[in-house]
């Protein structure tokens, strides 16, 4: 019955392949069974398959983990032009950061560049940072601890599913079953469910000042005592209350402390040494600063949580107050990808990790969150971005992003407040180091060495267009098509003219790969299993042009639309072909580029 409760009906078989016919590679030719699914492939938890041996990360050249190094190279000079001002951004997104690139166990990349610390405070009045002078910056280093803010929900949520699948907690269970307190005075918390506080859909409302208050009994009486923003269950809003809650009802379930529950149950097995609440003062040297906080009382914080209500609980709460390196993170996001194991550990069990991956907000329409991770969000995921991808970002400028398809991870940890808040907060610093990472993950040509990329800039047009000759009669294009893009805001489409290109109308296609098959209205977008498909197209008497276009709106990308081998015939006669060389010279590009991968 708990693990039934745990998993909300999700089935994986052992054994099953890691992806299912939905996102398989496509078989040559077509399918051999007469058996259709269809509509556009599918992608959930239960497709997947993870490697059953997990071996600790190592270092090594993009080429030995299957990736484009010129792409990899990218990611970290992606991430430096936000060290000083730009378009839109009349302030530096941040001092500095580290980051780490993982795929398929081997780390691509681990760079650190700007500072962890430069300023001494901010001129409230001037609207200036104080810099301190230029030999007390501390520069930024791959070991360099940060203040994880939210991404600390993360542990706390890890330990939520292990207690769940031991049977030490129900997560269907109201939390009063836990905490007879919580509801106070107000008979609507009674229903609230531990689920619904990992998936943000208790009701609580989104923040309370908790730190002016003289102790942690008030501050969880705060808590108790809010009104709820909706009925519990009813609909989404993300709430540092709810992690503080969760913890709460853990170290009642278990007697100890959330600190030492972490420690025994994550850290300490993960062998993360440098992931800790309140690090040491030796520890402080390799510290980032955060912000100047004089409301506080504190000044420039460096070494202690940096939210106020998390340094009110004493550094330790469910919602922030870690601190780690990427080096430790990205061990930590492995075990995702490993199914629940590192390096001969498990800490989750595989199906307790597909329940982790699953969107508990699907039914309502709301932002797709997990147990305690948010899936599939584009905003800071971008082209990584899979039904299945998770992460979490942080107030401080921290963010962590884990795609299980692909066994990719990328952490990207920055200073962000530092030394103030009001200063870059748009994710499009974590999109766009995103985005090359996804960049380097290859699409290999069906035939011959290139294939045609439609790119993948924001708020841009491009189209590739062929010239048919000889087409009196209907015809028949085919070629192969792999998308890749931000649902319906992204849009690549097959078009046809009769007037040379005066005019253009969408012409219907037929897509198929493997045992998939579906038609749409020329227009394609979202998820395709990533993978090449079989594309087909009835083309009228007249033709006298084709074209593929790929429109993007100005935020978030996927890994884009590739094409290749473009054929039309007429009857047994063949009309154009790429692998032709004067024909492929008649295709005019403007934004599309040929390329191995």
């Amino acid at each position: 019955m708990r693990r039934r409760r745990l998993l909300q009906g999700l089935t994986a078989a052992a054994g099953a392949p890691l992806l299912s016919a939905a996102a398989a590679p496509a078989a040559a030719g077509p399918a051999r069974s007469p058996a259709w699914r269809q509509g556009p492939p599918t992608l959930t938890p239960a497709d997947l398959r993870f490697p059953a041996v997990s071996r600790p990360l190592r270092r090594g050249r993009p080429g030995e983990a299957g990736l484009i190094a010129e792409h990899v190279e990218r990611i970290a000079d992606e991430a430096e032009v936000f060290l000083t001002p730009g378009p839109g951004r009349p302030a530096p997104s941040f001092p500095g950061f580290t980051l780490i690139a993982v795929r398929d166990g081997v780390i691509v990349s681990h760079e650190a560049r700007g500072h962890a610390v430069r300023y001494a405070s901010w001129d409230e009045a001037g609207g200036a940072p104080v810099e301190l002078p230029a030999d007390q910056w501390v520069p930024m280093a791959e070991d360099t601890v940060f203040d994880l803010a939210s991404v600390s929900k993360l542990f706390t949520a890890t330990v939520a599913a292990q207690l769940a699948e031991q049977g030490a907690l129900d997560l269907d269970a109201p939390v009063v079953r836990y905490l007879p307190e919580f509801a106070g005075t107000d008979p609507a918390k009674a229903p609230i469910t531990v689920r619904q506080l990992l998936v943000h859909r208790s009701g609580l409302v989104s923040w309370v000042n908790l730190w002016s208050l003289p102790d942690n009994e008030a501050r969880l009486a705060a808590i108790w005592s809010s009104a709820l923003t909706r009925p519990p269950g009813a609909g989404y809003e993300y709430s540092d209350l709810n992690l503080i809650t969760l913890a709460t009802v853990m170290e009642r379930v278990t007697g100890a402390p959330l600190d030492a529950l972490v420690a025994e149950r994550v850290t300490g097995p993960l062998g993360l040494t440098d992931t800790m609440y309140n690090p040491p003062e030796s520890l402080l040297p390799r510290v980032a600063a955060t912000e100047y906080q004089p409301a506080t009382g504190r000044g420039m914080i460096r070494g202690s949580v940096h939210d106020e209500n998390a340094w009110a609980f004493g550094g330790v709460a469910g919602h922030a107050g870690l601190f780690s390196t990427a080096a430790d993170l990205a061990v930590f996001c492995q075990l995702l990808a490993d199914g629940g194991q590192y390096d001969g550990t498990r800490v989750l069990s595989e199906d307790t990790v597909r329940a982790v991956l699953t969107d508990h907000n699907a039914d309502i329409g709301a932002s797709p969150r997990g147990l305690g991770w948010q899936v599939d969000q584009r905003s800071y995921m971008d082209a990584l971005c899979s039904p299945v991808t998770a992460g979490h970002t942080g107030y401080t400028g921290t963010c962590v992003t884990v795609d299980p398809v692909e066994r990719t991870v990328l952490v990207m940890l920055t200073n962000r407040v530092h030394p103030t808040r009001s200063w870059g907060t748009d994710s499009v610093y974590r999109r766009m180091p995103a985005r090359a990472f996804a960049r380097a993950l290859p699409v290999r040509p069906v035939s011959g060495a290139t294939a045609w990329f439609a790119g993948t800039a924001d708020a841009a047009t491009a189209t590739l267009t062929a010239p048919l000759s000889g087409l009196d009669r209907a015809g028949l294009a085919t070629f192969r098509l792999w998308y890749d893009t931000e649902p319906a805001h992204d849009m690549g489409a097959f078009e046809a003219s009769a007037d040379g290109g005066g005019t253009w109308r969408p012409v219907p296609l037929g897509l198929r790969a493997g045992q998939w098959r579906w038609d749409t209205d020329g227009s394609f977008t979202g998820w395709s299993g990533r993978r090449w498909l079989h594309a087909t197209a009835a083309l009228p008497a007249g033709t006298t042009h084709i074209r593929w276009s790929y429109r993007t709106d100005r935020d978030y990308q996927g890994r884009g639309v590739h094409l290749d081998a473009i054929r039309v015939t007429r009857g047994p006669r063949v009309v154009f072909d790429d692998s032709r060389p004067r024909d492929a010279a008649r295709l005019a590009a403007e934004g599309w580029s040929r390329g191995r991968g």
